[in-house]
């Protein structure tokens, strides 16, 4: 769900106007001036006013980090939960108290230190047992949060390697109704990526943990395997695929035993990201089955039959979204910010 020409690009726009400042807290959400438009709210079709009104306004969160991802709302408190991928950094965000370091280090606790870009976690969920399980690059693997209160946080691997393989860099996560984790497995953790000399698997795999434990590889067809969602009904798994030559939704017939069937192409929006910033990363589902996929020019809101709605323009590459636990707002890490929007009642 990372994207390093994106993370290049804000590098050096900030570098160049004094450096990264230290995250920020907006005590009042507020509606965004720049780079957001007033009204960000593409409509595309009359059904995307179904989904957010033509008028709603980003509100700002927080700022000021380096590459903002993998939010998830805390089912017991509704507080924001989001990494901060290069800083290792886990941030909780809380309407009343705000912004505050979660979990350091979040996904790279020097496992493997060769070649290793030494990042923290991508992709959060909480379980059926409410844990939080990270996707953890820096440490090739996914981990339960076993205690966050100690002065170093304490993981449980819940899977690190295939075929007495490592993973590349575990990137996002979903869990099925059946207890099995399905996560996707490209090398945007390891210096060089598909060149990067400590990469085991050669296969950027979508894959499956099972409730015993076992690790089977699903489908290894994307070049790079994103953000996924499931359907409501589990018929299917989507899957974004975050490479600028194949910027693509696609979907996998969830079959009875857990395995995916033959993939199909959903949507692609290759041409369009050959001229607007951001990629097919991560999304979220609605209970109505129309995707908020984060792609290029902001989120971009699908039904179900393949159709383009309309698109919450963010102004920078955005790259994941979570719904509050009443799905009336919709949480979006892009770039260096954590915004939100309402969504339609």
């Amino acid at each position: 769900m990372r994207i390093w020409t994106y993370i290049i690009v804000s590098c050096i726009i900030n570098c160049l106007s004094g450096g990264f400042s230290a995250p920020l807290f907006a005590t009042e959400p507020e509606p965004i001036a720049q780079p957001w438009q007033v009204q960000p709210v593409s409509v595309k079709h009359p059904a995307m006013l179904e989904v957010v009104a033509a008028d709603a306004r980003l509100e700002l969160l927080a700022k000021g980090f380096r590459w903002s991802e993998g939010p998830v709302v805390e089912p017991a408190s509704g507080d924001v939960l989001f990494s901060d991928v290069p800083e290792n950094i886990v941030y909780r965000w809380s309407a009343s108290q705000g912004l505050s370091v979660y979990l350091k280090p979040s996904g790279y606790t020097g496992i493997y230190p060769e070649d290793n870009l030494q990042q923290g976690a991508n992709g959060l969920i909480f379980n059926s047992d409410n844990q939080l399980v990270l996707a953890q690059h820096g440490d090739r693997r996914l981990a339960i949060l076993q205690d966050a209160a100690t002065s170093v946080p304490q993981y449980l691997t819940l899977a690190g390697e295939y075929q007495n393989k490592l993973f590349n860099s575990p990137n996002d996560l979903v869990q099925h109704s059946s207890g099995a984790y399905y996560f996707t497995d490209p090398p945007y953790g390891l210096k060089g990526a598909d060149n990067a000399a400590q990469k085991q698997q050669q296969a950027n795999g979508i894959y499956r943990v099972s409730v015993d434990g076992s690790v089977s590889l699903l489908a290894a067809n994307l070049t790079r395997p994103n953000g996924l969602a499931f359907s409501p009904d589990e018929q299917w798994l989507y899957v974004a695929n975050s490479d600028p030559a194949a910027a693509q939704w696609w979907r996998y017939p969830v079959q009875a035993d857990g395995q995916l069937g033959a993939a199909e192409l959903f949507f692609d929006a290759t041409a369009v990201a050959q001229s607007t910033h951001g990629l097919p990363d991560g999304l979220k589902i609605l209970p109505s089955g129309i995707l908020l996929a984060t792609g290029p020019g902001g989120v971009w809101v699908i039904s179900p039959t393949a159709e383009h709605l309309g698109t919450i323009l963010t102004g920078v590459a955005a790259a994941n979204v979570a719904l509050s636990l009443d799905n009336d707002w919709l949480y979006i890490t892009a770039s260096q910010y954590l915004l939100r929007i309402k969504l339609a009642p």
